[in-house]
């Protein structure tokens, strides 16, 4: 059974390894609170989003130059009625390179249009993905905005 998760993709001039080394470094792209690690299977990371909000998050799985993938173990988003909305959520970075480009495919496993944060969470993962981490790939700076929430 195929859920909705959220999808959305990007291509640029960049090899899977230095895409995954950007991807692990996660403020230069997100514009979150970070700390902790996340550039080996196993590194846990805690990002802050202001006030009480949190998610923690370990890489549960890195494959060099192919996937990366992050899971959520316990958050808070207090500006939601479930609060805990993104626990055990998969973020998943699938690489594939093709004559010199990178093509990333990336899921929130659990982020569906059937989810309260879904209206916030769709444009907010769109804007990271797309435009921050795409600029991140190709300038080396990624493009930060307000918190939707």
């Amino acid at each position: 059974m195929e859920q909705n998760n959220f999808n959305c993709s990007i291509t640029a001039k960049i090899s899977p390894e230095g895409a995954i080394k950007k991807i692990n470094n996660v403020p230069e792209w997100w514009g979150v609170n970070f700390t902790g690690n996340a550039e080996k299977q196993g590194d846990e990371f805690v990002i802050k989003m202001g006030g009480d909000s949190f998610f923690n998050v370990t890489v549960t799985e890195l494959v060099p130059g192919k996937r990366v993938v992050w899971l959520v173990t316990d958050c808070n988003m207090p500006w939601y009625k479930d609060k805990k909305e993104w626990a055990n959520n998969k973020l998943i970075f699938d690489l594939k390179e093709n004559n010199g480009e990178t093509e990333l495919s990336f899921t929130h496993e659990g982020l569906t249009p059937d989810v309260e944060c879904y209206a916030d969470c769709e444009p907010g993962w769109t804007h990271w993905i797309k435009t921050s981490l795409y600029s991140y790939f190709t300038t080396g700076k990624g493009i930060f905005r307000a918190p939707t929430k």
